[in-house]
């Protein structure tokens, strides 16, 4: 390996591929990103091309220009509860239907009401909702017939992607475990939940630890990306649970807050939990690291729907940065103005895919810029409402790792500072899930005896400090934000 110099990333999200190089001791090199275009042709569907998604990793990989013999290993971190019918052939025969569509809310609420919809639940660990793969097949089974009887397969984007390399059907046990179908104790595919989705186990992919690696490209990719047969390419794992590991939220006490388009806060631990209450999701990283919290489905989905829709600038000029630099001047708490962001439905802590976003509290007084506050407020009292139930869960949280997009942002890192009134902690590169996905293939070729090592590669570049008075104001709007949704869920 001594001329070998480069890891290759490929974080593959809801908005775009990255694939970035980093060194061996976890620096960014050079990065490569590009775009990927959601289907919504109405609320309820959110789709993507699983081939315009291969084709971007495979753009992104020659984009960083690495020289075959510098190359220790490509690693992946994937977005969860993605879902894609394959037929005998080996050919897609449907889109990527991603986390955000709700078309299965119906069969969703049917499994999760029940006999054995808790058990399911507290054996799987993923909360039953329309996000996951476990109601998505219910669903197609019901209204798209057709398409499930011929399919021979139900996989998630990144095994589609190893399926094109590979000629295999492969999935990390992170993946598997947000499906609604994987035993996160038994490390096996869950009878009484395939039985619910009506199919058998050998309709899934066989399932690895996120170290697995395979080698031996297909001849043909061989020469399109100019790679050694033996460069190995590491299973990885899902975006949330690398997020932790790649912003060294490991420790007890330790939180990761990711917002990019969605968001969520996760704890690591070494035993899996359950939650009575069924607010939280509880994913398996390895088999002696678990993760547990929550995902909102609107992060920065929100501030980009304000943006576009109740803004004056050019909607093609828009300048993120220079928009939220004016809610400087507003006060914390923005007066009493309290946003539901509940635009896209929700998933934590109340799996809700009929909830709707709202605005309370508007008085005479109340401007653009109020508005604008109280979206960027709401956003972080949903990652809040997950906070206060992991803590139930699993033991106080003590500090926050902050990543994705939103870490650029000061005046937003504070904002969640001051709600949670913890120390918020931002490592020197806000790629927390391709960081993550670094390490473990570190761990599969060789280079790390273990995951907690990755201490001696974080680097922490600022801490913001919680302001108490803020604070207290804060928890005063968010008892009313709790109260907000339970007196209207049922007339969302």
């Amino acid at each position: 390996m001594k001329n070998k110099k480069h890891l290759i990333a490929i974080d593959i999200g809801t908005t775009s591929v990255k694939c970035i190089r980093f060194s061996p001791v976890l620096k960014i090199q050079s990065k490569a990103e590009f775009p990927l275009e959601t289907l919504r042709p109405n609320r309820e569907t959110s789709e993507q091309s699983p081939e315009e998604i291969f084709e971007a990793v495979l753009k992104g990989i020659n984009a960083l220009h690495i020289p075959t013999e510098e190359l220790l290993a490509v690693s992946f971190s994937c977005a969860m509860h993605s879902l894609i019918c394959m037929d005998n052939n080996g050919d897609a025969i449907s889109n990527a239907i991603i986390w955000a569509d709700t078309r299965s809310v119906k069969y969703a609420e049917n499994i999760k009401n029940s006999s054995n919809g808790k058990e399911i639940y507290q054996q799987t660990g993923t909360p039953i909702h329309p996000m996951a793969p476990l109601a998505k097949i219910a669903w197609l089974k019901a209204e798209q017939p057709a398409i499930f009887e011929k399919s021979a397969k139900f996989i998630s984007i990144k095994e589609y992607i190893y399926f094109k390399l590979f000629g295999k059907y492969v999935v990390d046990y992170s993946i598997a475990s947000a499906t609604g179908l994987f035993d996160v104790f038994e490390l096996k595919w869950n009878e009484k939940a395939l039985e619910k989705a009506g199919i058998s186990e050998n309709q899934l992919s066989t399932t690895f630890p996120i170290t697995h690696l395979e080698k031996g490209i297909i001849n043909s990719f061989k020469e399109k990306l100019k790679i050694d047969l033996d460069t190995p390419f590491v299973l990885g794992g899902s975006d949330g649970c690398l997020a932790n590991l790649g912003t060294n939220a490991i420790q007890k006490g330790d939180a990761a807050v990711t917002i990019g388009t969605s968001g969520a806060i996760r704890v690591m631990a070494k035993n899996s939990g359950k939650d009575e209450k069924q607010r939280i999701f509880n994913y398996i990283l390895t088999e002696n690291h678990y993760v547990l919290g929550g995902a909102i489905n609107n992060g920065g989905v929100a501030l980009k729907w304000f943006a576009e829709n109740m803004d004056d600038q050019d909607p093609d000029k828009k300048d993120y940065s220079q928009i939220i630099e004016r809610i400087a001047k507003i006060e914390p708490g923005t007066s009493g103005l309290i946003f539901l962001p509940y635009l896209l439905g929700e998933r934590a802590p109340h799996w809700d895919a009929n909830a709707k976003g709202v605005f309370f509290g508007v008085n005479i007084n109340h401007t653009r810029d109020h508005f604008l506050r109280a979206v960027m407020e709401g956003v972080i009292f949903g990652i809040y409402d997950i906070g206060k139930a992991l803590e139930e869960v699993s033991g106080n949280i003590n500090r926050i790792y902050a990543g994705g997009g939103f870490a650029k942002s000061a005046e937003w890192v504070q904002m969640l500072a001051d709600v949670f009134g913890k120390e918020v902690l931002i490592a020197d590169n806000h790629e927390n899930s391709a960081t993550g996905a670094a390490i473990v293939s570190l761990k599969a070729i060789g280079l790390v005896d273990q995951l907690e090592d990755i201490i001696n590669f974080t680097h922490i570049k600022k801490v913001f400090k919680p302001n108490q008075v803020n604070h207290k104001v804060y928890q005063k709007n968010f008892t009313l934000f709790q109260k907000l949704y339970q007196s209207l869920k049922n007339d969302f």
